[in-house]
């Protein structure tokens, strides 16, 4: 068996004082995704957060390529992609002007108008190119959120709730994404509340590791 490209052992989590869950453990292989479940409430943002280094764990071991990912620092963000909660736009600028930029923070310094279209279009958005972002609807802006992950190679996704206010044909566009991401080798991460059909994703059930029961 080949060496897991993302690794955790052993991973607890707090709130505040109160322990949310311990004994984490889990690897993905080039190619493989996990979905990540449990009710409201269990730390699975949380969860996310700490393996993207938003977050500090209380112990456990989080490994990327067999490093330690606290010892790799910014080689570990440049191979890092996150969607959270929020989709980080900027709600003055067009569709367009927010994936070039985007691109341009996280390290993709080739993008040029041609892979914005790309993108924008791959997300069902390339009518909408230079509409600012304060004009489209929250399904809009998520799907532009996710077209700005496509303009930055980055092997490693970690996605939030990325369904959120997406109707059924864009959830379909974006499990074809993710789909097409892992068959180029990349892993994935996900957290989500809705069910959704990824052939040979892995669900992992936080509530078997949460500490404190409500």
């Amino acid at each position: 068996m080949p060496e897991a490209m993302f690794s955790v052992r052993a991973l607890s989590c707090a709130r505040g004082d109160r322990v949310l869950f311990g004994g984490v453990s889990f690897e993905l292989h080039a190619g493989e995704a996990l979905h990540i479940r449990g009710p409201n409430g269990h730390g699975k943002t949380t969860l996310l957060r700490a393996l993207c280094g938003l977050g500090r764990p209380l112990r456990g071991d989080i490994r990327w390529r067999g490093e330690r990912v606290r010892d790799l620092g910014d080689e570990f963000y440049a191979v890092l992609a996150y969607l959270g909660h929020l989709n980080g736009l900027r709600d003055e600028l067009t569709a367009a002007e927010n994936v070039w930029t985007y691109a341009r923070i996280h390290g993709g310094a080739d993008c040029d108008g041609k892979t914005v279209r790309a993108a924008l279009a791959r997300v069902g958005l390339a009518a909408a190119a230079g509409r600012p972002a304060r004009h489209m609807s929250q399904g809009q802006k998520r799907r532009l959120a996710l077209a700005c992950l496509l303009v930055v190679d980055r092997p490693l996704w970690l996605l939030d709730e990325p369904f959120t206010a997406l109707d059924v044909a864009s959830v379909g566009a974006l499990v074809s994404l993710i789909e097409e991401h892992l068959h180029g080798g990349g892993v994935a991460l996900i957290v989500s509340h809705q069910a959704f059909d990824l052939p040979g994703i892995r669900a992992f059930d936080l509530e078997h590791f949460v500490r404190v029961k409500r």
